[in-house]
């Protein structure tokens, strides 16, 4: 999986945001505020990730446990997807 081209992540009044960009600046709805562990899951995500890579990545980074990363990283998945802001491939 990997994020899209036309997002970018931007530090805006503090907050982490996922901003469209070129095309996809039209529609504005696609902007997401990310917590913490989103951005840094976003940023794993760059680089193309599966969500077992994901998982490592988090229980590596954070003091949480597998089932926990497991679950978080399904969500955040869910929303990019529903977003339609992932790739599979």
């Amino acid at each position: 999986m990997k994020i899209k081209e036309g997002f970018v992540l931007k530090t805006i009044a503090g907050s982490t945001v996922a901003v469209p960009v070129g095309d996809n600046l039209v529609n504005l709805q696609l902007m997401l505020t990310l917590n913490e562990s989103g951005a840094f899951l976003w940023n794993c995500l760059e680089n193309s990730a599966t969500e077992d890579d994901l998982v490592a990545s988090m229980t590596k980074e954070y003091d949480v446990d597998e089932a926990v990363a497991r679950q978080d990283v399904a969500e955040f998945i869910k929303i990019l997807k529903e977003n339609h802001i992932i790739d599979e491939a």
